[in-house]
């Protein structure tokens, strides 16, 4: 019949395949996300094309995302009048929570919230498994990178700005 070996390859291609169908690609068009902001009122990521939106996914109790938090707060004021946005995707399930760490943070940027935590709809489209997790969309709309921080993020600004 199989020789162990050979169910061995079956199975690792089975997997490696849904990996790579599960992984949102670069190249591709951003699926839409539609969530409410702090004030109730439903931000779409559509309503911001023509823009370059970095996609950051966080919540209040990630020490990586605070972190991280930092670095965009100088980072923005820099680029925002030039046609770049930040739409923040919290993952907390307490709003309080969430309210209080975008104060504490002194975040400027579009801020949602999910709150279904690792269980929520935009998680599983997005198929996030770590966060802070961010991705750089252009102005149409595709996806051009991931995770990109400090002077990387602010060379791929740049180039998509046209700085």
């Amino acid at each position: 019949m199989f020789s162990l070996k050979q169910i061995i390859v079956v199975f690792f291609l089975l997997c490696m395949s849904t990996l790579a169908q599960a992984q949102i690609k670069q190249g591709y068009k951003a699926p839409e996300v539609a969530l409410p902001a702090a004030n109730g009122d439903t931000i779409r990521l559509s309503s911001l094309k023509g823009k370059v939106v970095l996609l950051d996914f966080w919540a209040s109790w990630c020490g990586p995302c605070r972190i991280s938090n930092k670095g965009l707060v100088k980072l923005y004021p820099k680029y925002k009048d030039k046609g770049f946005e930040i739409l923040a995707i919290s993952l907390d399930e307490d709003v309080d929570d969430w309210q209080k760490a975008i104060k504490k943070d002194k975040v400027s940027w579009l801020q949602v919230i999910d709150k279904g935590g690792w269980e929520s709809g935009t998680v599983n489209q997005w198929r996030i498994v770590a966060i802070p997790t961010s991705y750089l969309i252009n102005k149409d709309g595709v996806l051009v990178a991931m995770d990109l921080e400090g002077k990387n993020l602010e060379k791929a600004l740049n180039e998509l700005l046209g700085d």
